[in-house]
């Protein structure tokens, strides 16, 4: 029901903790989703540091560990860290089109709706030389989409993989949306939506924006809960795909914390014996009384 590349970052786990053939307490899942959540930690805390320096990369890392749902998440076994974990990849390799457009198409190829940030992510930062950054990038993501395709193509008939994959996840449904609780006649509004939600995502490519790491994040945040809003089938551990790219654009934004005071080794007496006073460039303006 999802892209190759997910089931692929299972069999490290599954050859260390075997299936025992029972619906036991599938260790391999769980290890998976830690070490899942322990990729969005690395990469949130690498993303701040480049950011801002080492205080906003662990207070995106608190933020991460402290939300509830990333928590739920966790231990519920489930695989949505991993689509987060290589978007945010792909944020923190941003300035290197082709590790970005092959991040961007694997974190698609897990679960599908990381593919509508590939717009996003080719028109980003295209510098001087738009053409051979686009083209490194596209390089990038083919080489991971073609891999993917070999994974499964080999083996079996494209329509059925298809099948399986984008046509049973276009036709699943859940009470936990809008559409799913309400069922039928909403069809005309949620396609309004969905319009709205793809053109967005294929109109940031072009139109111009705040090309930076917070912008991106910012952008890609918003297409991604564009898309759960949109979409019939939704579960709470889907904020998790969402939750990262908001803490990045909202965090990353803040002022700077205001500098420390002078340390007391600056007020220290002088040689002569007379102590040094702060350097200023002017005196310090009046303050006028209250009475």
């Amino acid at each position: 029901t999802y892209g190759p590349l997910l089931y692929l970052a299972y069999v490290p786990f599954e050859l260390i903790w075997p299936w025992s053939g029972r619906w036991d307490n599938l260790p391999a899942a769980h290890a998976a989703a830690a070490v899942f959540d322990a990729a969005c930690i690395l990469l949130l805390f690498l993303i701040g540091r480049r950011l801002r320096g080492t205080a906003l990369g662990v207070v995106l890392v608190y933020a991460w560990v402290s939300y509830p749902f990333t928590i739920y998440a966790t231990n519920s076994g489930v695989n949505d860290a991993l689509p987060a974990a290589l978007v945010l990849a792909a944020i923190w390799a941003h300035g290197r089109p082709a590790a970005r457009g092959a991040f961007s198409m694997a974190a698609g190829l897990t679960k599908f709706a990381p593919l509508a940030l590939l717009p996003l992510m080719a028109g980003h930062a295209l510098g001087r030389r738009p053409g051979r950054a686009l083209g490194r990038f596209t390089l990038g993501a083919a080489a991971v989409a073609g891999a993917a395709a070999a994974l499964v193509l080999l083996e079996h008939d494209p329509g059925v993989v298809l099948d399986r994959t984008i046509g049973f996840q276009f036709g699943r449904d859940a009470p936990f949306s809008l559409w799913g609780f309400y069922g039928g006649g909403w069809e005309i509004a949620q396609r309004v939506v969905q319009v709205a939600v793809v053109v967005f995502a294929v109109a940031v490519a072009f139109v111009p924006r705040r090309d930076d790491v917070v912008g991106l994040a910012a952008l890609a945040g918003a297409i991604l809960a564009g898309l759960q809003l949109a979409t019939t089938y939704w579960f709470y551990t889907y904020l998790v795909w969402v939750a990262p790219l908001a803490l990045i654009a909202l965090l990353a934004r803040l002022p700077a914390p205001a500098a420390a005071p002078a340390p007391a080794a600056a007020l220290r007496p002088a040689p002569g014996g007379t102590a040094r006073a702060p350097a200023r460039s002017r005196p310090p303006a009046a303050v006028p009384s209250s009475g």
